[in-house]
């Protein structure tokens, strides 16, 4: 096939700030009609044409399109061709099949394909345009609902925070500062906060990504026995050490020691992590002999430490050693905007592990999350998720399955947002979306979860009140 430049015919031929809308007929005659039909509406989208499906397979492949419009029936490569090459390159991409040889034996094969859509020759103004709106609604949902599967793979296969608001963007750029360079980290926060699921992310950022990861709860080993838990001991040590155990700062020999909860460490003990800070190096229970050791520590704290040192409970020298670099993780009640990402995450990874088909949380259960303070913080939503599906029998998990803490009087009320004047209902439906739109970064699919309404519904709201534009 020679390769002829085809004939392009739409509004602007670069910046593709509007959605394109490809139109794909041999007849020119018919492909001016179409073309100058969706060109005249009201609808913003941009109209392209070519004559051919060899032409339109070449566009597609440089320029991103959201609608094919297509004879069924063409010269060379058909309409199912072309149908076929879109759904492997993109299937977001809507296609509308239009033919003038319509039977029900080509109709159904171009449904089963994955046509949007079927139009027969000669077809309505009007039902054509309504047939592209709703292409083009379906494209955009489409779009949004792989952006957020996205987002959600990449939160589980890096095990990173899961959080779009702008504390945990913060603490992002932070945890990135931290495993650039091998100091020592201090991460204060709330029980429940994720300290160990920061500590984890940059040692899976860091150059000691291939070495060990241990962790230790401070708070969780009786004082007599955390220092031989930390620095082991050798046989004869005491009585009962009958034989020798190597303690977890060797078991973590060139890569990462995590201490939570470093508050509650005796002061004998502080004394001798500093020491291992200052010379890398340790003397195990009933050891003469020095064990030299590479490890990075980092520690937590769900308390002030300096006020601990004020009451003589921390040593300040220790507290700089360990303070090279603080990371403060925000407790979920200041983020609140995380909330309704937080239990998508935790409701696709239960129903997974409990083999439960459960799609989503009514609006009123995410409502109530909000507006919930969270004293247990990301912890105590991921243990209420895990609950709430098991006890849900239904595809959407509903208000009776929450706890008496959000759904009674107890349930914390939020601050005031904002004071809304009386207004039209448009007017305050217009505002609500808005400023959801704009809580959830223009995230629509997590936006109309919280709104209560479908995706498509959403985008026709999105449409009808020009919030596009702001």
């Amino acid at each position: 096939m020679n390769k002829l430049e085809p004939e392009l015919n739409w509004s602007a031929r670069e910046g593709h700030d509007k959605p394109i809308v490809l139109v794909v007929e041999d007849d020119k005659n018919m492909r001016e009609l179409i073309a100058r039909v969706l060109g005249d509406s009201s609808m913003k989208f941009e109209v392209v044409s070519v004559e051919n499906a060899h032409y339109a397979m070449d566009y597609i492949e440089s320029t991103p399109v959201a609608v094919v419009v297509t004879d069924l029936k063409m010269p060379g490569a058909s309409g199912l061709d072309l149908l076929n090459f879109t759904s492997a390159l993109d299937p977001t991409i809507q296609v509308v099949m239009v033919t003038g040889h319509a039977t029900v034996e080509s109709a159904v094969a171009a449904l089963k394909q994955g046509s949007f859509d079927y139009l027969r020759k000669p077809f309505d103004n009007v039902e054509l345009l309504c047939t592209i709106e709703r292409a083009l609604m379906q494209y955009h949902l489409s779009n949004e609902n792989q952006q957020l599967r996205e987002r959600q793979r990449q939160f589980s296969e890096t095990g990173s925070l899961v959080g779009a608001s702008q504390s945990i963007e913060k603490v992002s750029k932070l945890i990135d500062a931290a495993a650039a360079y091998d100091c020592s980290v201090m991460i204060t926060g709330e029980s429940g906060s994720g300290k160990e699921l920061v500590a984890r992310q940059i040692q899976q950022q860091s150059n000691r990504k291939d070495q060990t990861f241990v962790a230790i709860n401070c708070a969780a080993i009786p004082e007599n026995l955390i220092e031989s838990e930390l620095f082991g001991y050798r046989k004869g040590a005491f009585t009962g050490a009958d034989r020798a155990k190597t303690g977890l700062f060797e078991e973590a020999n060139n890569g990462t020691l995590f201490l939570d909860e470093i508050n509650n460490a005796p002061l004998t003990l502080q004394a001798k992590l500093l020491r291992v800070l200052q010379d890398g190096s340790f003397y195990p229970m009933g050891e003469t002999t020095p064990v030299s050791v590479d490890v990075r520590v980092i520690a937590a704290s769900n308390r002030n430490i300096a006020e601990l040192i004020e009451k003589g409970e921390f040593r300040e020298d220790l507290y700089y050693r360990l303070m090279v670099m603080e990371i403060a993780i925000p407790p979920l009640r200041e983020r609140r905007d995380d909330i309704p990402l937080l239990a998508y995450y935790f409701l696709n990874k239960h129903c997974s592990r409990l083999n439960k088909p459960i799609r989503g949380i009514q609006t009123e259960v995410l409502g109530a999350m909000i507006r919930y303070d969270w004293p247990g913080n990301v912890r105590e939503l991921e243990n209420l998720i895990q609950r709430m599906i098991i006890m849900t029998e239904s595809d959407k998990i509903g208000v009776d399955s929450l706890p008496q803490s959000l759904s009674g009087d107890q349930l914390t009320p939020m601050k005031a947002l904002d004071y809304i004047s009386p207004q039209s209902l448009e007017e305050i439906e217009a505002y609500f979306i808005r400023k959801t739109l704009r809580e959830c970064k223009n995230d629509r699919a997590l936006a109309a979860s919280i709104l209560g309404i479908d995706k498509s519904t959403l985008w026709r709201k999105i449409k009808r009140y020009n919030l596009d534009e702001s």
